[in-house]
């Protein structure tokens, strides 16, 4: 039996977010088709303050955004304009080109407010990578749930336990957010090639090995585990079917430079689909 790869994230800060960040890595690029894996972290914001990014561009990928705590207003190119919930689904695809705008509502920062979640990018296959962009938005009660012998499963995108989620995925995904109870167990089956586990909080085994908390566990190919929760443990399982190599550049994700290329002067010469009402942007970084 091979041994997990643990993934240790750096920390960085995304306008006043600190946020923990496994993929992508040195050790690895990709799990599945996830190329990005954000932990927005535990943030309060007081009355008056809140998250801020103004629109910027995506190409090649799918973004899907699901909060814990707190909202989102979701601005998009498309004229998407939606408030996210947590235990929502905020799904965008890009495909070859969409602009957008993440901000905490208005009256949530007048109020104050409390902010945690994930958000992850999830690569194109290549045959989609051009494709026209689009927006979903998927209430928490859309989503499958399974609940038994101390494990509750919900299944935020893809497929697994015998569950399918709403969200239209573009290629085989498994995006799962478990709670264990103390002494539960769960067995990870190896139905998707690739796989790993990262515990938001808590304290629990994969076959006997401590799971680092807030630390990446990347499985091995075609190995079934089973995950012990030594307390109460809240974690995601994502993977799914490789999508092949992928070439990112500040916020665009690519199986070719070109792709990039022509994206970063679209971009930096303003040809690029504008989110309505909005004028500030974050201009490409040199």
């Amino acid at each position: 039996m091979s041994s997990p790869l643990i993934i240790k994230p750096r920390q960085e800060d995304v306008v006043g977010q600190s946020i923990l960040r496994p993929l992508p890595s040195a050790k690895c690029r990709s799990v599945g088709p996830f190329v990005f894996f954000d932990h927005m972290l535990e943030a309060r914001f007081a009355p008056g303050s809140g998250m801020n990014i103004n629109q910027h561009p995506h190409i090649g990928l799918s973004t899907l955004t699901y909060l814990f705590e707190g909202q989102v207003q979701h601005k998009d190119s498309l004229g998407s304009d939606q408030r996210v919930l947590p235990g929502d689904v905020s799904w965008m695809t890009a495909g070859r080109g969409i602009a957008h705008v993440e901000r905490t509502p208005a009256d949530v920062v007048q109020s104050g407010s409390n902010s945690h979640g994930l958000q992850v990018w999830l690569a194109m296959p290549t045959a989609e990578e051009e494709s026209e962009p689009s927006y979903s938005h998927h209430p928490a009660s859309s989503l499958p749930r399974s609940s038994s012998m101390g494990v509750d499963i919900c299944l935020i995108a893809g497929s697994g336990f015998c569950l399918q989620s709403p969200v239209p995925v573009r290629s085989p995904t498994l995006y799962a957010e478990l709670h264990l109870a103390t002494g539960a167990t769960l067995q990870v089956p190896a139905e998707h090639t690739e796989r790993a586990l990262y515990l938001i909080d808590g304290e629990a085994l994969v076959d006997g090995l401590e799971l680092p908390r807030r630390q990446l566990m990347v499985l091995p190919e075609g190995e079934e585990f089973t995950l012990s929760a030594c307390s109460e443990s809240h974690l995601v399982l994502i993977g799914g079917e490789p999508i092949g190599p992928r070439r990112i550049n500040w916020n665009f994700v690519a199986s070719e430079q070109s792709l990039i290329d022509q994206a970063r002067l679209r971009w930096s010469t303003g040809d690029w689909p504008q989110v309505p009402g909005e004028q500030a942007r974050i201009e490409l970084p040199h």
